[in-house]
């Protein structure tokens, strides 16, 4: 069909009406008093592959962790390998200077810790002989004639054992480990190594054999369930209806290869977060697939809202895959990856992407908004919004070629703002910050939303003698306080993850499950 030149341009104009009259009509946000979850971080691994040599270079960690970075993460995950270093081996467990290969996250765990961050490990699989394939690998290969290795019954008692073992060589190092996964991803039959369980054998595990993970000892050291590869309700919900698993486990954790944050994972956390739980992403390595590149901006406002969604279904903490990467936060240095120059342990824009949330929303609370996604669509732009202490905080991406004013209708009056914003222009600072000016404390007020960019808006609630302040306290318990649950509602008694409301109105996060502290 013929077009004239004519009837092109007269479309062309018509389109360019509509974008203009959009990018005019300010996008209303309405963020509701409804509190949610609490957010306890943000972070990633320490682990082997593009990490090396990960036992002797610790810049990354530098880099990303503790508030005194440009990144601010504050949760790492390492691997508790189950290989001997060479071919030595005790005859007891009680030696401590263990001849497992646990040594090579030691450093960067330190450093962690002395930034006042969480240290978390995961088996990858349990020791070989405890196995039904008598090896550490999953069996998923010819050279290891396809046995699908799983742990023996006969070595269901020595499980929390070894985790133990594991915890008192990383005391003795000067680490007190936080927290311990039963499995990495014990769906997903490997070649590399590995551990099949499902979901009744989890169950097994934790109802009949939980209790030998020495607690006491190990600073209450809580207990994260398996990572199941895709975060699927096969491998949570079984543990949370078992009541004497449920009182175990303390952190629901998954993955999210294969599915959206909104699908399986929100499903994977209706459970875990009425019983006081926390939940947990634990692995992810968004746009790990695209070879020998560097991720575009539109891929890295992409990861930005699996951050967002993560947020929204739930999540209380956000762990990515290898820290660094050409596809993750610090550089490489290698040149066939497009990053001509960059030397190695530079940051890159995933890693300002993720300040973002890991610098604000980090000891939040998460609020409703009249715009939360309810699916795992991707959309044109995406919210979310947070309360901490005295700091309303809203987050808006928008991946569109078109700016626009957002109007905010608040649930306090704000006094002053701060805006923050990334937007792939910069080469250096990759968040920009600028102040929101604010005449007199408002409810109602426009922001700008430029086109393709991720953006943190930070206003000071004017409430006057009602403030709380945001300040380190003592850990020691006071009569007369008030507690609340992850989801905002006031307890009686604390139980997992709860605030605590001071009577001098300084709060605190506490953990208490069975009583602990």
């Amino acid at each position: 069909m013929y077009t004239s030149m004519k009837q092109i341009l007269t479309t062309f104009l018509a389109l360019a009406t509509v974008a203009a009259v959009e990018a005019a009509r300010p996008i209303t946000l309405t963020v509701n008093s409804t509190r949610k979850q609490t957010v306890t971080g943000f972070g990633a691994a320490c682990c082997f592959g593009a990490m090396e040599p990960y036992a002797t270079d610790t810049q990354p960690v530098k880099l990303l962790f503790g508030p005194q970075s440009k990144i601010g993460l504050n949760i790492m995950r390492m691997e508790i390998s189950p290989n001997f270093e060479g071919d030595v081996r005790v005859a007891e467990w009680g030696n401590w200077d263990t001849p497992y290969d646990w040594q090579g996250s030691v450093p960067s765990a330190k450093i962690v810790k002395q930034r006042g961050g969480i240290v978390f490990g995961t088996p990858w699989s349990p020791p070989g002989e405890y196995k039904t394939n008598g090896t550490a690998q999953g069996g998923n290969a010819e050279d290891q004639g396809y046995q699908k290795g799983k742990l023996r019954d006969d070595c269901y008692e020595k499980f929390f054992p070894w985790l133990n073992l594991f915890l008192k060589y990383m005391k003795s190092k000067g680490v007190n480990v936080d927290a311990v996964s039963l499995q990495n991803e014990p769906d997903w039959w490997v070649s590399y190594s590995g551990c099949l369980y499902n979901p009744q054998d989890l169950v097994k595990l934790v109802k009949n054999h939980a209790d030998k993970l020495d607690r006491e000892t190990y600073s209450g050291v809580r207990l994260i369930s398996g990572e199941s590869l895709g975060f699927t309700q096969n491998y949570t919900d079984p543990l949370m209806q078992d009541a004497t698993c449920r009182d175990q486990i303390d952190i629901v954790a998954g993955h999210l290869y294969g599915h959206a944050p909104l699908d399986y994972m929100k499903k994977a956390a209706v459970l875990p977060l009425r019983y006081g739980k926390e939940v947990w992403m634990t692995e992810h390595s968004s746009t790990d697939n695209i070879g020998n590149r560097l991720p575009t901006w539109h891929e890295q406002l992409l990861f930005a809202e699996e951050l967002n969604e993560c947020m929204l279904a739930g999540c209380t903490g956000y762990i990515y895959w290898y820290m660094r990467a050409h596809w993750a936060f610090v550089s490489t240095g290698e040149s066939k990856y497009g990053a001509g120059n960059t030397p190695k342990n530079k940051l890159l824009p995933r890693a300002f992407v993720m300040s973002h949330f890991s610098k604000h929303v980090t000891g939040s609370t998460r609020l409703t908004t009249s715009r939360d996604m309810t699916s795992g669509a991707e959309a044109a732009q995406e919210y979310s919004a947070y309360i901490k202490g005295d700091s309303l905080i809203v987050m808006a991406i928008d991946t569109t070629s078109v700016d626009y004013e957002l109007k905010l209708k608040l649930p306090e009056k704000v006094k002053s703002g701060t805006h923050l914003i990334s937007t792939g222009n910069e080469t250096e600072n990759l968040c920009q910050e600028s102040p929101i000016e604010i005449e007199e404390p408002v409810q109602e007020l426009l922001v700008n939303m430029p086109a393709r960019s991720l953006n943190t808006y930070i206003f000071i609630i004017d409430r006057g003698e009602d403030a709380i302040p945001d300040t380190p306290i003592a850990n020691v318990r006071t009569s007369n306080s008030k507690y609340f649950d992850i989801l905002g509602r006031r307890v009686s008694t604390p139980h997992g993850l709860s605030i605590e409301m001071r009577p001098d109105g300084t709060t605190r996060k506490i953990y208490n499950s069975r009583n602990r502290k």
